[in-house]
């Protein structure tokens, strides 16, 4: 009596143009330098979204630096729009909202860049971007001033959930294979 295989054979390597997953580790990696540069420039004030003078000079940490004691997060949040506009001004007016932006922009933007933690590292960045597109992008209300729905908040957070799930099983740049064999992520497997 012959009996059906159920093996499942998978594959050991990229699947379709290497340079095609090359280009997917490396828009990653730009998505999350995107990241963790936001999070450079205001905790110094390198002069790109903080420190900047009125004659175009930079004041690396000037008043507006996290660094120097500045509430990173109360300006944005205050030029919210949008029904929630109040709720997210709100937020802006707390401490313990410039920790956890700044921590996410570190976090988020260091898992992206090396590949590792990226699972968290997705659905954290999701969070992040999802809330600034609520508090901004509402049609008619200010925000995003190219279409009354999609901007760059909405695009990054398809991409990087798209690349992550994809990148589970293979990982052209970074480090997601070393860090996949670690003892400790095979058994917590969230950690990816």
């Amino acid at each position: 009596m012959a009996t059906a295989s159920t093996d499942v054979t998978t594959p050991q390597g990229p699947v379709g143009s290497k340079t095609g997953w090359v280009f997917l580790s490396i828009t990653r990696i730009t998505i999350g330098f995107y990241f963790f540069w936001a999070f450079i420039d205001k905790l110094f004030g390198l002069g790109f979204s903080t420190c900047r003078l009125e004659d175009g000079s930079v004041q690396v940490l000037c008043d507006n630096a996290w660094l120097s004691g500045s509430r990173i997060t109360e300006g944005y949040l205050g030029s919210s729009s949008g029904p929630l506009a109040d709720f997210f001004a709100t937020l802006g007016g707390y401490a313990w909202t410039d920790w956890a932006f700044m921590i996410g922009l570190c976090g988020i933007g260091l898992a992206l860049i090396l590949g590792i933690g990226t699972r968290i590292g997705m659905w954290s960045g999701v969070a992040m971007l999802a809330m600034m597109w609520v508090s901004h992008a509402w049609p008619g209300a200010g925000g995003n001033t190219t279409n009354p729905f999609v901007d760059d908040h909405i695009i990054m957070i398809v991409a990087i959930i798209g690349i992550v799930l994809v990148e589970l099983r293979y990982q052209a740049v970074g480090l997601g294979g070393w860090w996949r064999r670690l003892d400790i992520v095979q058994k917590q497997p969230w950690l990816i």
